[in-house]
Order: structure tokens, then C-alpha cells, then sequence
């Protein structure tokens, strides 16, 4: 049973979530840390076979194409997804149906995977950093948002769909 969004009036732009910075910069960032903290504290690699490296490499292929289809689902409904801009609609199909953020939980397994990929401990170190980062500063103000900004469809929904997965 696939959600059919509410016929809603175009809302005032300059009524939006109040993220105010692009939520993957937030994963580069805690990436290029990882790497530093390698660098400075001399971490050691991570003990993985280099048999291993395969899965850290379809992890970042597998988020990538997620995000693709993720991006997808907003291009179809003429959604941007910018999340600091205005919604018009509630995206509950493709991704979305098995979890409200796949785009979040996309760069969440990218982060993983990357960290796999290189052996990098300082890059996995990060990884709950970005992940509480995001949930935090960015998806709490959205879902606020979002549950004003469309009230019990908004809630229905949130009551189908877990937040992550």
C-alpha cells in the first residue's frame, strides 16, 4: 500500500527546517577528521585483511546508489532536498518506505564503508560523531518541521516508518 501525499497549497518559502549547512559536508568533515586523527595520533590500521576491502567498497557503492535512488524519489515529486528549503509533499515510497532518512543513512554506511575501505580507525572513530551530529542538528529540526508542517499525515507516517531503519 504505497502513501499518496496530501494536496497541499504552496507554502511561503521562507518557512522551512532550520538546518542551515549541507548535512553531507557534516560526513566529510567527520571523514577528514578521522583521517587527521590517524595522522596525528599515528592510529594503526585497522586489523583487516586486505580480502576484506571488497566490502567496505560495495558499502560506499551500496550508500551511493541509495542516495541516487533517494534523490530520485524528490526529483519525481518536484521536491528539492536541500533541507533547508520548504516540502510540499511526504515522500513515503522507494526508500522511504523502509526508513524516513535513507539519504542519512546512506552517507551513514558510505562513512563505514569508507572507513573499511581504508582501514581506518580513526575514520570508524568518527562515525557515531556524524551519526549523532546529523540526528541531532539536522533530522530533530526537520521532523519538527515536517510535523507542522503537514500534522497527522506527517505523524502517520513517522508511525509506519522508523527514523533510520
Amino acid at each position: 500500500m504505497d502513501y499518496e501525499p496530501p494536496q497541499l497549497p504552496r507554502i511561503d518559502a521562507s518557512i522551512a527546517p532550520k538546518v542551515g549547512f549541507p548535512p553531507p559536508l557534516v560526513f566529510v568533515g567527520f571523514i577528514l577528521l578521522g583521517l587527521f586523527a590517524d595522522r596525528l595520533l599515528s592510529l594503526p590500521t585497522m586489523p583487516i585483511s586486505h580480502d576484506i576491502n571488497w566490502v567496505g567498497f560495495a558499502l560506499m557503492m551500496a550508500g551511493i546508489a541509495v542516495l541516487i535512488v533517494s534523490l530520485g524519489m524528490f526529483r519525481a515529486y518536484g521536491e528539492n532536498p536541500e533541507p533547508w528549503t520548504p516540502s510540499q509533499a511526504i515522500i513515503a515510497r522507494g526508500p522511504y518506505r523502509h526508513s524516513r532518512n535513507p539519504m542519512y543513512l546512506a552517507m551513514v554506511v558510505i562513512h563505514i564503508g569508507y572507513a573499511i575501505w581504508d582501514a581506518s580507525a580513526g575514520v570508524l572513530l568518527f562515525v557515531p560523531f556524524a551519526f549523532i551530529a546529523i540526528d541531532r542538528a539536522v533530522i530533530a529540526k526537520e521532523e519538527k518541521y515536517l510535523t507542522q508542517r503537514f500534522g497527522k499525515p506527517y505523524q502517520d507516517y513517522c508511525r509506519r516508518v522508523r527514523r533510520w531503519l
